[in-house]
């Protein structure tokens, strides 16, 4: 890897996650309320209909790999400053990379979350996602900072 670059840890990670997050709900929340009323959020229904899937599901992946594709990351990611390259190369992931990379998130979260813990433990600091897509998250070292 790049000398000027460092793997992007465990809690780094959570807070860009935690900015996109919000950035979601910010514009998902009031689209989903101004179609489906007040009780879309006391209703049991897993999908109130075609465009709660659409807003909840498919919207989303669509602006997250899309994101990836054009900045090789999402406005969390940009945040602090850190991208999503090859893990062998160090060059831009494929798209193809990038849409495994989304579907990997569901691998790494269905057992617990564990293969989003994983990057708390890995060397180089990678989820499950990013073994499987053959990504890693890097950004510029901290000047300042000690190895």
């Amino acid at each position: 890897m790049n000398e000027e670059l460092e793997y992007v840890g465990f809690w780094a990670r959570v807070g860009a996650a935690l900015i996109d997050t919000l950035l979601v709900a910010v514009i998902c929340l009031p689209l989903l309320t101004l179609i489906y009323g007040e009780q879309y959020w006391t209703s049991n229904a897993l999908l109130q209909g075609p465009a709660d899937f659409l807003i909840n599901w498919l919207l989303p992946a669509v602006a997250i790999v899309l994101f990836w594709i054009y900045r090789q990351a999402t406005p969390g990611k940009m945040a602090i400053k850190a991208r999503i390259v090859d893990a062998r190369t160090g060059a831009k992931p494929k798209p193809s990379q990038l849409m495994i990379r989304y579907l990997g998130y569901y691998v790494s979260t269905i057992p617990l979350g564990l293969g989003l813990i994983w990057v708390a433990f890995d060397p180089r600091k990678q989820g499950w996602h990013d073994k499987i897509a053959g990504t890693v998250v890097v950004r510029p070292k901290h000047s300042g900072r000690s190895a």
